[in-house]
């Protein structure tokens, strides 16, 4: 390991500040940000493309032999002061872990998608924290894959930071075309959902999810545009008592996902 790095313009510093802040330069590195002991441990676990590790003095302290037992050979370690870590953190309370990691080839829609399989589709979806809840969720229900559409970046920190890792061991797919979308799907034989919040819409538990099915979930303040929600084969809602008209979208993706894992 090199000497404790203080100043922040530091050409490795300088570039995960840039990645950190900027989908324009992750693009143009190919590479994205890891701040967390567990997503690194993670990305280290699956061989996710790990160029830099950066620690703390204090992360060096406490977590370095644990880390240092990966395999690092196409690793560079530096260490950086314990100010330094707070500055370039976007957390509060930061444990003094950062990472850069390449950012994979992109999946077709056609790649990920498999007879019988269980998919989600985010059209429009903004939000970072939702998006990382979604594929964590969609992670731990066994859903086969996501697939994003017209929303936020799949790297920017805050959404590898809610995916918790699974961003890792899911099939991600990226296609903003909806023309091209939609014919993949339908090549496949994919039953595709539209969730809408529509009294005329089929209620989820009275719908089957046998063969291969999408579910398609919509911008958290704005749903699903009409156009995309009449291409899919059919439209569904989440049944709800009392004066409550909607969900949080990531809740709503929750309980589709549990209904099409059943």
């Amino acid at each position: 390991m090199e000497n404790i790095i203080t100043s922040k313009d530091n050409p490795t510093v300088k570039l995960y500040q840039k990645l950190s802040s900027s989908k324009k330069e992750r693009l143009q590195y190919g590479l994205f940000v890891l701040e967390g002991l567990r997503i690194v441990e993670d990305a280290l676990r699956e061989e996710s493309g790990i160029t830099q590790l950066i620690l703390t003095q204090k992360a060096q302290e406490r977590y370095g032999e644990e880390l240092l037992q990966a395999d690092l050979r196409s690793t560079r370690t530096i260490v950086i002061s314990n100010e330094l870590g707070n500055k370039i953190a976007s957390t509060d309370t930061t444990q003094g872990v950062f990472a850069m990691c390449r950012i994979p080839v992109q999946r077709s829609v056609r790649s990920i998608l498999k007879s019988d399989g269980k998919f989600l589709v985010l059209f429009g979806l903004q939000d970072p924290g939702n998006v990382g809840m979604m594929i964590r969720t969609a992670d731990a229900l066994g859903i086969d894959g996501v697939i994003l559409s017209g929303s936020c970046d799949l790297y920017s920190p805050k959404v590898i930071r809610s995916t918790m890792g699974s961003v890792f061991r899911m099939k991600i797919a990226v296609e903003n075309d909806a023309d091209v979308l939609f014919s993949e799907l339908e090549e496949a034989g994919t039953v595709t959902s539209a969730a809408v919040i529509d009294k005329d819409a089929v209620s989820v538990t009275e719908c089957s999810f046998e063969g291969t099915q999408a579910v398609f979930i919509g911008n958290e303040g704005n749903g699903l545009p009409c156009d995309i929600a009449q291409r899919c084969k059919r439209r569904v809602i989440i049944p709800m008592h009392g004066n409550i008209n909607s969900l949080n979208a990531a809740m709503a993706a929750g309980i589709l996902m549990w209904e099409l894992s059943k």
